[in-house]
């Protein structure tokens, strides 16, 4: 099982949140990733797009297989990891640290609150 840093929030579908004042940074998990395989294909979200909680906001494909990411919060996307464009394995390296997908303004800071804690990600990680 892979560990998941305490400092972080989680979703069930398997992104990672690190919120910095009012900008949260979203990836995808090292237990997703993993499950995955290589990435060859990274679809980012554009500057500008406004998301609920739930949208899809982009897509990550891999040797075996595609998968949709979502957003967790309601916001505006403030950024986007362009470097994940020529080089997608960079999430399999280092899916918490320059492996980032994009980074948003949130609208609703009380949706924090329904986001998982570390322990809890890893309780559905493990199944």
């Amino acid at each position: 099982m892979q560990d998941n840093p305490e400092d972080l929030f989680y979703t069930e579908s398997h992104e990672w949140i690190s919120i910095e004042d009012n900008i949260a940074t979203i990836g995808i998990t090292e237990h997703a990733q993993a499950q995955m395989g290589e990435l060859v294909f990274v679809e980012l979200p554009d500057v500008g797009d406004v998301l609920d909680a739930g949208n899809e906001a982009g897509v990550v494909e891999s040797v075996k297989t595609a998968s949709d990411f979502y957003c967790p919060l309601n916001g505006e996307i403030v950024e986007v990891n362009a470097g994940l464009l020529d080089n997608p394995a960079m999430v399999n390296e280092h899916p918490y640290a320059e492996g980032w997908l994009y980074k948003i303004k949130i609208d609703k800071p009380e949706q924090v609150e329904d986001l998982m804690s570390a322990a809890d990600y890893s309780r559905i990680a493990a199944d």
